[in-house]
């Protein structure tokens, strides 16, 4: 009988139409995850690859000398004896913070940094807070503070060696004889205070960049919460100590970042205005000293990965400031 008949099946027969038809299984999640994976990564290349020109040429520009100077940095290579040369291993940086020429570089260059950065800062803040407010003629105002920015620094350097400083026809020393008569002192501003008056010209030249930075942070604070305070009764002080100040905070920190960048590998104004005499030769000068009078090329090439080194710390910090304040205003 037909339903006794057991139902048996083959191990070797297809269970399916679709197996009898020879179709193809479907791919594994996982096979399907990877494939996913693969052209994404093909995707991200493709877009990518149009910058690779760009990105050989950078790295040849500025990567490559870099490399020259820290394989230099290791080798004992002066000019004025070329039959020593050899691998001199860490000889050149022990030399470089041993030596007490390198030390008194080192404290200037800290003292100069430090010198600029706060003064600049104290009076970008204060000039930030003028142009902050509203009247006429601010955008004109503005553009006027920018231009000493603007200013190659060497001929800012020649400016004020030569128009300002200058004891014989110089700006300072006519302005004592205008106000005090012939008998007005004219000192000589550059050997009586050779360090000040790189820092002068130095923060000339850079408190524009640290207003337009602090600038930029004041017009971004919330004005209905300023307004408010106002109408709570808080006076101007409480208001910018309490809520403009800590507001400010990351902003005062790049801007004292960035400019610490600049300063500390500033070479124009020491060479320009004193030519790293009366005791105001830091490191760029330094090293300028090192490789072209000493021709000690290894020792220059260390104090160079010396300040390079230090520059990359203080651009990581300010990197990593600038990354922190961009999530915060797209909050």
């Amino acid at each position: 009988m037909s339903s006794d008949v057991s139902q048996t099946t083959d191990p070797g027969m297809p269970d399916g139409p679709a197996e009898r038809a020879g179709a193809p299984r479907g791919r594994e999640p996982g096979e399907n995850t990877e494939r996913a994976t693969r052209l994404a990564r093909a995707g991200d290349w493709s877009r990518r690859a149009p910058l690779l020109p760009a990105l050989i040429f950078v790295i040849v520009l500025t990567q490559l000398p870099f490399i020259a100077t820290l394989v230099v940095s290791f080798m004992n290579w002066n000019a004025y004896y070329p039959d020593e040369r050899g691998f001199a291993g860490f000889d050149n940086f022990a030399r470089v913070f041993t030596d007490s020429n390198t030390r008194s570089a080192v404290l200037v260059t800290i003292l100069l940094t430090v010198l600029v950065v706060v003064i600049s800062l104290v009076l970008g803040m204060a000039i930030a807070l003028l142009l902050d407010r509203r009247f006429m003629g601010r955008g004109i105002v503005r553009t006027l503070m920018i231009t000493p920015f603007l200013v190659v620094p060497v001929a800012a350097a020649l400016l004020w060696k030569h128009a300002l400083y200058n004891p014989e026809y110089g700006l300072l020393n006519g302005t004592l004889t205008f106000l005090f008569g012939d008998d007005a002192p004219q000192p000589d501003w550059i050997s009586n205070n050779p360090l000040i008056s790189i820092v002068a010209a130095l923060v000339w030249q850079w408190t524009p960049f640290m207003m337009l930075i602090l600038l930029a942070g004041l017009q971004s604070r919330p004005l209905d919460v300023v307004e408010a305070a106002r109408i709570d009764g808080a006076s101007p002080w409480q208001i910018f100590r309490s809520m403009t100040l800590p507001h400010m905070r990351q902003y005062i920190e790049l801007s004292a970042l960035l400019g610490a960048i600049y300063v500390v590998q500033n070479f124009d104004h020491v060479f320009t205005i004193t030519s790293g005499g009366l005791g105001t030769a830091n490191l760029p000068y330094f090293i300028y000293q090192t490789f072209y009078t000493a021709q000690d090329y290894g020792r220059a090439s260390a104090a160079g990965v010396v300040v390079v080194i230090g520059t990359i710390l203080i651009a990581t910090a300010a990197l990593r400031t600038a990354f922190s304040l961009f999530k915060e205003e797209g909050r």
